[in-house]
């Protein structure tokens, strides 16, 4: 339904800077239009005025003013014809937005053990045996039996462990639940304290 004269957020420009509103970025897109540079100036010392106002953090900073003055270029896009009080150089780098982070694609079998366990299924398949295999197998097998019961709703048997633990090392460990003594789990260390933080009465 279209009603004329109302209009959405979702519909407008999108703003450069958000935080100060669309009054704000109103005023400047004016006084960008502003065929005087002193109307211009005069009109850009008004809304830093405003931006004050509405900025009132930091304002003991020694470069409180200088932020302000920053900001107002950038939501020009530096088209604001005016003699800056100050250096704006720094606002070409506060401008340009940061390349997005690359997220990693790697594929594992069982994602409730995570990558880390990947990794140590891994080494496992061609790792001789000893003691630091012994030690590797106790130490997966235990963080397996801790994964499974914190995202397993306190499913963690140890014949699936044990099957799972065979089939991701292609068949390299097979435990023997006769004679392998499993970490006692406390449920207490998968449960968040909710009375951190609260007032004592």
């Amino acid at each position: 339904m279209n009603i004329e004269g109302l209009d959405y957020n979702t519909q407008r420009e999108q703003l450069r800077m958000p935080e100060y509103g669309r009054e704000i970025q109103k005023m400047i897109d004016h006084a960008c239009t502003l065929k005087s540079k002193e109307m211009r100036q005069a009109c850009a010392e008004s809304i830093i005025r405003a931006m004050m106002k509405m900025q009132t953090n930091g304002r003991a900073s020694k470069d409180y003013r200088q932020k302000l003055w920053n900001h107002l270029a950038i939501m020009s896009d530096f088209k604001l014809d005016i003699d800056y009080p100050c250096d704006i150089s720094d606002a070409l780098k506060i401008a340009l937005k940061p390349e997005p982070l690359s997220y990693p694609h790697d594929e594992i079998e069982v994602r409730h053990y995570g990558k880390m366990l990947a990794k140590v299924f891994e080494k496992l398949k061609t790792m001789p045996e000893g003691r630091q295999r012994d030690e590797l197998i106790r130490a997966a097998a235990n963080q397996m039996k801790r994964d499974l019961y914190q995202w397993g709703h306190g499913q963690m048997e140890n014949e699936k462990i044990a099957a799972d633990l065979e089939r991701l090392t292609d068949g390299a460990v097979k435990l023997d639940l006769k004679t392998f003594k499993f970490e006692r789990i406390n449920p207490n260390d998968f449960i968040e304290k909710k009375t951190k933080g609260k007032k004592s009465k």
